[in-house]
């Protein structure tokens, strides 16, 4: 289980749950990492920051397997990754959601929640061909499932309607809901907070500060300085591929490095360091 120590980001005598070992990545000559280590302890709710062509997406496209990283390990559960396919990544509890909403043309609602939790099923194909009890158990469970998540986010009244008719900030619970299906131990949300108005964004961190407390552990990459400081117990900083500061939010906010590596939107940086 899980404690918060004094400074909010976890008992560090905890093994960590997943651990980035000096990674880099290089595309071609362009270095997109380089040598960037951290770590996320179970129960947190961490945040990755950092201006555009940082890194951020990156890193997760390694973490998922999508990308491999040219060196460097990635450890989850005390286990290297790298090198594992993209579905062995997600079977040992690492999901994760887009940038861009990814969603499957002309499916309802439930039918996206529902494809979430695919891997929890054990019949098979033959056994789905053929209706087994197996597989008609399983996709009893599959359903009820499914419905408990949907009433979970707030999405059940929406649950018949095509998931592109969708408002975007709903859109955007709808990608969380169906990661929740995979029943994740770590949940990387890519810019969960896009294009979304402040109401749909006081919806969307209810949610997310609520996972922890369903053991569901959090990387967050998040634009949204206000946002990813409410939310964020600690803070890795990325800029130029390279890990400039790591702390509790009220350190980060005044860390002059990360002010710096802002620029441009170093009005919103100074506004948040403000409080």
């Amino acid at each position: 289980m899980w404690h918060a120590s004094p400074d909010g980001t976890g008992d560090r005598s905890e093994a960590p749950l997943l651990e980035i070992l000096r990674v880099s990545k290089a595309f071609g000559g362009l270095m997109a990492l380089m040598e960037v280590s951290f770590c996320v302890r179970p129960g947190q709710i961490k945040g990755l920051i950092g201006p555009n062509g940082a890194g951020k997406t990156t890193l997760f496209n390694l973490i998922t397997g999508m990308l491999q990283p040219t060196s460097g390990d990635i450890r989850f559960q005390g286990r290297s990754i790298v090198g594992l396919p993209p579905y062995r990544i997600a079977a040992l509890g690492i999901a994760r959601t887009f940038q861009n909403v990814q969603l499957f043309p002309g499916m309802t609602v439930f039918e996206h929640v529902l494809v979430g939790g695919h891997r929890h099923g054990r019949s098979g194909l033959l056994g789905a061909i053929l209706q087994s009890s197996q597989a008609r158990r399983e996709e009893q469970a599959a359903q009820a499932r499914a419905w408990r998540i949907l009433e979970r986010v707030g999405l059940a009244a929406w649950a018949d309607r095509p998931a592109e008719s969708l408002p975007l900030g709903l859109q955007r619970i709808l990608e969380i809901a169906r990661a929740l299906a995979a029943s994740p131990r770590l949940l990387l949300l890519d810019e969960p907070g896009a294009g979304l108005n402040p109401a749909e964004k006081a919806q969307l961190a209810h949610l997310i500060r609520s996972l922890p407390e369903e053991g569901i552990t959090v990387l967050l990459v998040e634009h949204d300085m206000n946002l990813v400081m409410e939310l964020a117990d600690e803070i890795a900083v990325l800029d130029y591929g390279r890990l400039i500061a790591e702390g509790p939010p009220e350190a980060i906010r005044q860390d002059p490095q990360v002010i710096a590596a802002y620029l441009g939107e170093e009005d919103e940086v100074r506004d948040v360091a403000r409080g």
